[in-house]
């Protein structure tokens, strides 16, 4: 069954990246930054999805942005039931993946921490 999810995974990823930088973005014109769909989570009774988002931009957009596609839900749904060969498409969860920033902030710090030894 992990072999099935983890195909699912990446065809949901590939499939709801592609559905935001398409119709999610004619529809929603608001939609800024750099949106980038980290990891999907999808339940293995495929009722639930959980998708990871990071956004690129400022804090102001990236709140707005994030915020668009939480209320888009139900939108990138049914997109998804249009490209998805399944019987029922699972319900989707976003969640901001906070370890692109996480990562940055580690860079900095070994950047700092390496600039000072020299």
């Amino acid at each position: 069954m992990t072999k099935r999810t983890d195909r699912l995974d990446s065809e949901f990823r590939r499939e709801i990246s592609a559905i935001i930088s398409g119709p999610l973005k004619n529809k929603e014109p608001e939609l800024s930054g750099i949106i980038s769909v980290t990891e999907t989570d999808v339940a293995p009774d495929l009722k639930t999805a959980k998708v990871y988002i990071s956004i690129y931009a400022d804090e102001d957009k990236k709140a707005r942005s994030f915020a668009i596609l939480k209320e888009n839900a139900g939108f990138v749904r049914r997109e998804l039931s249009k490209v998805m060969r399944m019987r029922t498409v699972p319900m989707l969860t976003f969640l901001m993946d906070g370890s692109m920033e996480y990562g940055s902030k580690m860079d900095e710090l070994f950047a700092s921490i390496h600039k000072d030894e020299t």
